[in-house]
């Protein structure tokens, strides 16, 4: 961890840590280990990888825990590793509700983890678009009182969407869909909005704060990979802000996992 990012308000007060790396660096490696391990039907030992990928092995062996936690990878008695059952399925199968399948998986999965609702979105066609999400009677979702279409300009999510968003399509986006005041901590300046959004490192997260609804917190993580523009986010009472950085680092962490089944 290389970089802190510390948000203040008269609210609760939040430090996030992110990697330089991301996760759409970490599923790029991911997939020419898979490639690789592909490549040799009787399996490759972790140094072999190394050598033939150029990876170190202390970075690789993160990525190797990653896939085999996954199912993409299966380790052998003797040492080194074949490519695992879910590499197969998804690149024979039905692809979409493979996706489809694996995405409600991870969600549920998150939701324990972090113990608080878990979203996937995406920005589609100018509009934000919650994809799916996980919650329970422990972990509600947010009350969605404003269309979050119309409170990007507030939401974790819809910040994290816009950013990586350029110029001209935040622009856009601000014309048809006039930034609210939601609460008092809502921002509604365009210009201090797209500011922000221009200084947003690719890989941090971003925040809501009470922004979109008085008594929650909610963070989000880029999900992208080539055209498309996608997050993952998760939201919890305010009460339990508290929670929200470790809460983030786990979903920053399981952000390739979910990218790398998206894109096989």
């Amino acid at each position: 961890m290389v970089k802190r990012k510390r948000h203040t308000s008269r609210g609760p007060t939040v430090a996030t840590d992110h990697r330089q790396s991301g996760p759409v660096y970490a599923v790029e490696y991911a997939l020419r280990v898979l490639e690789t391990v592909d490549s040799h039907r009787h399996g490759v030992t972790a140094e072999q990888l190394s050598r033939e990928i150029g990876v170190p092995l202390s970075y690789l062996a993160q990525l190797l825990t990653m896939l085999r936690r996954e199912g993409y990878l299966a380790s052998l008695p003797g040492g080194g590793y074949v490519t695992g059952e879910p590499r197969v399925l998804l690149g024979s199968g039905d692809q979409e509700s493979a996706g489809s399948e694996k995405l409600r998986t991870v969600l549920a999965e998150l939701r324990d983890e972090v113990d608080a609702a878990v979203y996937f979105a995406r920005y589609e066609e100018g509009e934000v678009t919650v994809v799916d999400c996980a919650d329970s009677p422990q972990t509600p979702r947010v009350n969605e009182w404003v269309d979050f279409r119309s409170a990007a300009h507030a939401s974790a999510v819809g910040k994290c969407l816009l950013a990586q968003l350029d110029h001209a399509s935040r622009l856009d986006h601000f014309a048809r869909h006039r930034p609210a005041r939601l609460t008092s901590r809502t921002e509604v300046d365009i210009e201090v909005l797209l500011a922000r959004l221009d200084r947003q490192p690719a890989s941090a997260p971003t925040l809501d704060l009470q922004e979109y609804a008085v008594g929650t917190v909610c963070a989000a993580v880029p999900v992208t990979i080539g055209k498309s523009v996608a997050a993952l986010a998760l939201s919890m009472p305010s009460s339990s802000a508290h929670r929200l950085r470790p809460a983030v680092e786990t979903l920053h962490e399981r952000a390739a996992p979910l990218l790398l089944s998206m894109t096989l």
